[in-house]
């Protein structure tokens, strides 16, 4: 059986359905960002970000892999200046995600409810070729593939809090917390 990375699967595999893909040959810095943006979104609205990202009307934001990269005035939304639209890594994402959203029908997960709960992406070996250059030279000519695995876990039933009186220590440092321990010794 293969591995996945997130332990939010052993916690409660009934209720997650699982994707990945092995040597997917899209940039891995691409591919990062997009799952970035994508990490903590309801797959329903995952799915529109990704069709706007492909028509240009919405942008991935380029945070760490941002050397290079262009500045856009999309990018703002984010709190961002640099930002791209992979349209390649996106439409590898879909299909992930499309794979994700299947597996959770077979576990009868209702799709609706599902959310991304978290996308790993990892470099893949290096695809080596190389190109021919001015007077005898040779560069390399590399490839730079990732394998993606996607997590969608449907939201838990949320619970109510409690009424409950708020205790006198709540916003206290620790100091402070021992010296009222310490008076109330002492009375």
């Amino acid at each position: 059986m293969v591995r996945y990375s997130a332990a939010s699967v052993a916690t409660n595999p009934e209720k997650t359905a699982l994707a990945r893909g092995e040597y997917l040959r899209t940039h891995f810095k691409n591919m990062r960002e997009v799952a970035a943006a994508l990490t903590g979104l309801k797959l329903s609205k995952a799915y529109t970000y990704l069709a706007d990202v492909s028509e240009h009307k919405q942008i991935i934001p380029f945070r760490r892999f941002a050397g290079g990269v262009g500045r856009a005035s999309q990018a703002k939304q984010f709190k961002a200046t640099q930002g791209r639209w992979p349209v390649k890594s996106v439409k590898f994402i879909t299909r992930l995600l499309k794979n994700a959203e299947s597996n959770a029908d077979a576990k009868n997960i209702d799709v609706d409810d599902l959310t991304v709960k978290n996308i790993v992406v990892n470099q893949a070996p290096k695809t080596r070729r190389r190109t021919y250059r001015a007077h005898g030279r040779i560069n390399p000519y590399q490839g730079h593939p990732c394998h993606v695995e996607v997590i969608l876990a449907a939201s838990d039933d949320e619970v109510e809090k409690a009424d409950e009186k708020p205790s006198a220590l709540i916003g206290l440092n620790r100091r402070q917390v021992a010296r009222k321990a310490i008076e109330a010794a002492r009375a």
